[in-house]
């Protein structure tokens, strides 16, 4: 039986929903919803989940959104087919924190790296590479923060793959997807794979 691992990226509010701040229509988030959370519900497979606090300040990017106790910051992710564990970055790659990260009501502090911090997050909630045989990235977006997650993951020495269907790039055109996914930069960290292949792959 393979090990196989799954980690969500950013699937909240402010992206996903009608009214988020940089919703935009993606195939994604219904296929996400509507087919994979009830296939992990049913085999009962669990996720480890990535999620942003990207309030400023936030030097090299004017975004200002998932804010903390607010519904843009909720993740779309129910709670019964994921890990408590969840790591908030503030930045498109994961190793990036700040203080008062995911607080609300507190003043977030500037961005800062945390690779020690993240390294031990991702050994006690993905486990070590040679655990198991892959981590398979599902979520947002293909063209920033899923490229960021791969190049980590593939520099700890993780085997990574992504679920086509159930990730977008920021625009939501698909045509644009397919490119991406199957184009180098990311095709360099990261094997896309359809919906039938994760299938084969965790079962």
């Amino acid at each position: 039986m393979k090990m196989v691992k799954i980690i969500f990226m950013d699937f909240q509010k402010d992206f996903t929903a009608k009214g988020g701040v940089c919703y935009e229509k993606r195939g994604s988030v219904d296929f996400v919803k509507n087919v994979l959370v009830p296939y992990l519900r049913k085999h009962n497979i669990k996720i480890a989940e990535i999620i942003s606090d990207y309030r400023q300040p936030r030097p090299g990017d004017k975004g200002d959104l998932c804010h903390p106790g607010e519904w843009g910051y909720e993740s779309e992710i129910p709670k019964d087919v994921k890990l408590d564990n969840i790591w908030i970055k503030c930045m498109n790659s994961p190793i990036w924190i700040k203080k008062n990260i995911g607080i609300s009501g507190k003043k977030p502090g500037l961005p800062y790296q945390t690779p020690e911090l993240f390294n031990k997050w991702l050994e006690k909630v993905v486990g070590k590479p040679n655990d198991f045989n892959e981590v398979i990235l599902i979520g947002l977006t293909a063209d920033c923060c899923i490229l960021s997650l791969a190049q980590e993951l593939n520099w700890h020495g993780y085997k990574v793959k992504i679920l086509e269907e159930a990730t977008d790039t920021y625009s939501g055109n698909q045509q644009e997807k397919k490119q991406i996914l199957n184009n180098p930069p990311l095709k360099n960290w990261a094997e896309p794979i359809s919906w039938e292949e994760f299938k084969e792959n965790i079962n």
